[in-house]
């Protein structure tokens, strides 16, 4: 499974100190079925635990998700600043994954070159 993140998720991650194997545990835990919530059209919310704390007072991130073929980060908040999206965010969302998800290995080639997407390490590799 490949894991990319977009410049906003990334930009958030960096600033939250969620490191690369933070966002591979949070797939591995998706992809073994321990979905947080399933919105539907390919979006999962899913928790990421705060650096010296749980999950539950940490980050939720906004994953469009395919099991066995593509995880994408779009958009990550801190459970304090925003206890759900709503229904036009979400909408919204589940038209990004329906575009992203059906992105051929080349599209990704692209998106990924020109730096609108970044690939996410998993054990200091891209996943292919």
């Amino acid at each position: 499974m490949r894991v990319f993140k977009n410049k906003a998720f990334s930009r958030f991650a960096d600033g939250n100190k969620i490191s690369d194997e933070d966002l591979c545990d949070t797939v591995q835990r998706a992809s073994r079925g321990l979905i947080d919530a399933n919105l539907g059209g390919g979006v999962i919310k899913q928790r990421i635990a705060r650096k010296g704390g749980g999950k539950s007072g940490g980050f939720r991130s906004m994953i469009l998700f395919r099991v066995g073929n593509r995880a994408v980060f779009v958009h990550g908040f801190a459970k304090k600043d925003l206890g759900n999206i709503n229904p036009n965010e979400l909408k919204a969302l589940k038209k990004l994954a329906r575009i992203m998800l059906g992105y051929s290995d080349a599209q990704i080639a692209t998106v990924v070159a020109l730096g609108t997407l970044f690939e996410v390490k998993c054990n200091g590799k891209t996943v292919s």
